[in-house]
């Protein structure tokens, strides 16, 4: 298909669904403390996207698994908590005190999507678990900075990369950032890893989802039981963050704010 450059009317829908999407993540946020169970959370989603206009983007989303195409995703959050990546169906389990738990949220607003996602504390958490979230906090700050005329898809993932394994920890190779716009996965792939000067060039009008997603030990990855939960191999630790970014003639503008 190719990189679809997005006009004003276009962007100006995104923005719209992105700042939904921002706002339920926010009460999200709020909502997170021990005893919490992960489908309280996705209730509240949907209760807020319904209110707002929007639709859940991952709600009946096909699994990538050509074998499990009819085991659609059953939730319009992913919850994804410790050593979880990413894709967690919220289910009867509650938080704990010391748990960090990924959000992802998608909101479809007048055909357009609107995709981010946050990690956050539940209560107190160890010192490793909080510089993670802000080693893998400051990745995305850096990719989107990286989103300029001039640069290449490959800035973006050399600019992730370079942060992320200079602070000793790892990317996650398997999973990818993406194209975002009409459909929630949309060319180019934007991998958390790459060469400098290398791939497309951007221009204004691309409409990115940059996803830094970060681990403490080795970025291996499992698929749980249920088909959908992303795990690391090791059961140690990961985060996640993600918005949704346009590139303007000059600096990025992020459309996935409240």
């Amino acid at each position: 298909m190719g990189i679809i450059i997005k006009s004003e009317q276009e962007i100006a829908l995104m923005r719209q669904a992105g700042r939904i999407n921002a706002t339920v993540l926010e009460a999200l946020a709020r909502a997170v403390r021990p005893g919490v169970a992960t489908r309280q959370l996705d209730r509240i989603a949907r209760d807020m996207l319904r209110s707002a206009g929007a639709t859940p983007a991952f709600l009946g989303y096909p699994n990538p698994n050509p074998f499990l195409a009819d085991a659609s995703y059953p939730a319009a959050i992913n919850a994804s908590i410790n050593d979880e990546l990413v894709h967690g169906i919220p289910g009867r389990r509650r938080l704990t005190e010391g748990d960090i738990l990924s959000i992802d949220c998608g909101t479809v607003y007048e055909g357009y999507v609107g995709d981010s996602a946050i990690t956050v504390p539940v209560g107190r958490i160890s010192a490793e678990a909080r510089r993670l979230l802000d080693v893998t906090q400051e990745a995305l700050r850096r990719a989107i900075e990286a989103c300029r005329p001039g640069n290449h898809l490959g800035d973006i993932s050399a600019t992730i990369q370079e942060w992320v394994e200079g602070q000793g920890y790892n990317v996650v190779r398997e999973y990818t950032g993406h194209g975002v716009g009409r459909d929630m996965h949309e060319d180019p792939s934007i991998p958390n890893w790459g060469k400098r000067d290398r791939g497309a060039p951007l221009r204004p009008g691309m409409t990115f989802a940059l996803e830094p997603m970060v681990t403490v030990g080795p970025p291996d990855l499992v698929v749980r039981a249920d088909h959908w939960t992303v795990a690391t191999a090791d059961g140690g630790l990961c985060a996640h963050f993600e918005h949704t970014v346009a590139v303007t003639d000059g600096a990025p503008e992020i459309l996935t704010l409240p």
